[in-house]
């Protein structure tokens, strides 16, 4: 019973593949690009620190972070590469800050080659500019939708990032850690700060594509639906362990870019049809050939979408009404070989009722183009993505509809839009079609985009 309740909560986002027309999310705010060289701001003479930098030594004794090792100097000698850089991760004071680190770095070598106590203003300099890049990192990245909240990025708190610090057991590592973000942010990154180098104006896709890819994991295991091309990836550890053809929204009902969880599989699945798809396909049928058609294609009308929906009469239905667009009806499929659900979908709760399932349809995964659902993403194996996510064969445990099997460990599924593809050996980039209208034009002008600036880091000040 248990289970069961946890299924029926986890369903009534995810019940309808389109119920409504899939709403594509919103557009990104507009990514601002860089000027080519990425000149550092003018470099004041000061920099203040802040009350909550200032109470996280105060409460530690004043220990070092930075400067408490020649281990943790090393991770410090780190920092001005990627404050540099940091423009691209939405730093726009990134540079100033570098200018900044490098004078604390060669005041705190010269104390330690003199053998004095490194001044702790020029520690709590390094700690307060590594706050606010990790906290430009973690800011919230537009147009995605969170069926999992814990999936969201939150901004941490001052003494998050500086505990996190503090308490890693190697400094360097944790530095370098942070800074990666994960393999396809990474390699996305690369491409912009090549052109950076190279004196070219950054692609404004790619940075679109960058502001994506930072919501993705860095560890566990985990799925990717990358729209933008139609396929969908098995992760552990960041490392592919799978892969496979999706198909994907149409143009008019285009797959939104979302993050949930996957915590069960559904066997022997309804498709519940899109009251607008019954209305405008099925009732115009039934109108002309009768309620026969219904049987003859398996269809039942039921009461709601609800799990204890009860199957009502079609004769007692006003098919005309429903045609005019004045009487609504709940048409599912029953389970069997042509349902359009398959044999098992994976659901997780969301508000737009997207999910993951089979298809009978396998000819549309030999199409270059794959863009012909409703917003949800058929699979080209859904018993071998089944085989992943359960870790056994995926076997129904009757032929009863909608058969809930809990997964033995939860499985994230982030659904995005990635259009730059970096090649193998990271060197060549290339663009997927923008099928959905959701990319800057290539060629947008410099003079109307600079690189985002994470909320709580506007170049005004210079800490968080």
């Amino acid at each position: 019973m248990q289970l069961k309740t946890q299924f029926l909560t986890l369903a009534a986002a995810a019940l309808l593949c389109g119920a409504a027309p899939a709403v594509a999310a919103p557009a990104p705010a507009p990514i601002r690009t860089p000027s080519t060289t990425l000149a550092p701001a003018p470099v004041t003479t000061t920099l203040p620190s802040t009350h909550a930098v200032d109470a996280f030594y105060q409460a530690h004794g004043n220990s070092p972070i930075w400067f408490r090792t020649a281990a943790t100097a090393a991770a410090a000698s780190l920092l001005p590469d990627i404050l540099d850089r940091a423009p691209l991760d939405g730093l726009a004071n990134g540079p100033t800050l570098a200018r900044f680190v490098e004078g604390a770095l060669a005041r705190a070598r010269a104390a330690m080659a003199a053998h004095k106590p490194v001044p702790l203003a020029d520690e709590k300099l390094l700690s307060s500019a590594w706050v606010q890049y990790v906290q430009a990192l973690k800011s919230p990245v537009p147009g995605i939708t969170y069926g999992d909240p814990a999936l969201a990025p939150r901004v941490p708190a001052v003494d998050r990032v500086l505990t996190d610090a503090w308490l890693a057991p190697g400094l360097a590592g944790h530095v370098a850690g942070i800074a990666a973000v994960n393999p396809i942010y990474g390699q996305l990154r690369d491409a912009a700060w090549r052109q950076l180098r190279a004196g070219e104006a950054v692609d404004p896709r790619l940075l679109t594509n960058l502001e994506r890819a930072r919501i993705l994991p860095s560890r566990g295991r985990y799925i990717i639906v990358n729209a933008a091309t139609a396929r969908l990836s098995m992760y552990e550890d960041s490392r592919v362990v799978d892969s496979m053809k999706v198909v994907v929204g149409k143009p008019a009902t285009p797959t939104p870019m979302l993050a949930g969880t996957i915590h069960y599989a559904t066997f022997n699945p309804y498709w519940n049809i899109p009251t607008d798809t019954a209305r405008e396909e099925v009732a115009p049928i039934v109108v002309k050939r009768g309620i026969k058609y219904l049987k003859l294609a398996r269809y039942e009308v039921a009461s709601d979408w609800s799990d204890h929906a009860t199957v009502l009469d079609p004769a007692a239905i006003d098919w005309k009404a429903v045609v005019a667009g004045t009487t609504e009806v709940h048409v599912r499929q029953l389970p069997g070989p042509d349902n359009m659900m398959g044999q098992i979908k994976f659901g997780f709760a969301n508000e737009l009722g997207i999910f993951l399932h089979d298809t009978p349809r396998k000819e549309l995964f030999g199409k270059d183009s794959r863009n012909y659902s409703h917003g949800c993403v058929r699979v080209e194996d859904a018993m071998r993505l089944g085989r992943w996510l359960m870790g056994s064969e995926p076997v129904a445990p009757s032929t009863a509809p909608e058969q809930f099997v809990q997964l033995a460990r939860a499985v994230p599924v982030y659904i995005t839009y990635l259009t730059a593809v970096p090649g193998l050996d990271d060197a060549q980039l290339t663009f997927a079609d923008d099928v959905y209208g959701r990319d800057p034009k290539p060629d947008a002008g410099l003079a109307e985009v600079t690189l985002s600036t994470a909320p709580g880091s506007a170049a005004t000040s210079a800490h968080p």
